[in-house]
């Protein structure tokens, strides 16, 4: 059996509601549902929440509900794996046992079916316990810096600094769209980040975190742009 779980909490703060809120004149949570099911890659699509109000939309774009989080997994100290461990156990108790999982961020509206589809066949010829999306840095992370108490710069890496952008090595971050897992790796709260997993790699037009208002703005405005390109976002 291969599971979608969508994990979808209603006690988003930063951004009220931000994971049903109308994004681009559609319900958010509603861009991952439709991937997942366009992937045709799952047996079951679920959504993991807390929430009465995002249950019911996460059932208009055809996920199931089958259980509501327990609020000790749907606070703001929670993390990714252990609501899909949660999950995955519930099925156990159903006399179901999935194989393979994917977790799909709600809040993930330039995820793309393909992608969903392309990232499982990477896992398994890489023979990896989980393959997630991850897209490059836009610049050296070693030529980067901070800002002081004194309001001044400071280097995170000194030695770097006469150093050509060329010559450094390339370096990639969390795209948080999805990560697949073998459901074995998730029980046992295998780290994502770590020789266990293999890389889906993202274009950097295709990525964008939604955590403020701001990123908000700006991810409104690629999808418009990927729209009237005519390149699905």
């Amino acid at each position: 059996m291969r599971l979608c779980v969508i994990p979808a909490r209603g006690g988003s703060k930063r951004i009220p509601r931000k994971n049903i809120k109308s994004f681009c004149s559609q319900s958010m949570i509603g861009y991952s549902i439709k991937a997942a099911i366009s992937s045709e890659c799952f047996d079951e699509i679920i959504v993991s929440t807390d929430d009465a109000e995002i249950a019911e939309i996460a059932k208009s774009f055809g996920a199931s509900v089958p259980f509501v989080r327990p609020k000790s997994l749907a606070n703001d100290y929670t993390t990714t794996i252990p609501v899909i461990k949660h999950a995955i156990e519930w099925f156990n108790t159903q006399g179901q046992s999935p194989l393979e999982v994917c977790c799909l961020y709600a809040t993930a509206p330039f995820v793309r079916a393909d992608a969903i589809r392309k990232a499982y066949e990477q896992m398994k010829r890489e023979k990896a316990d989980y393959c997630f999306t991850v897209t490059s840095f836009a610049f050296p992370i070693q030529r980067a810096f901070k800002t002081t108490q004194e309001n001044r710069v400071e280097m995170f890496y000194p030695n770097h600094f006469e150093t050509r952008s060329q010559d450094l090595e390339k370096s990639y971050h969390d795209a948080g769209q999805f990560y697949w897992g073998k459901a074995e790796a998730f029980k046992q709260q295998k780290p994502l980040f770590s020789k266990d997993a293999t890389p889906y790699i993202l274009p950097r037009h295709l990525v964008q975190d939604i955590d403020t208002l701001e990123d908000w703005k700006r991810a409104e405005l690629m999808h418009q742009a990927l729209e009237k390109s005519g390149e699905p976002g």
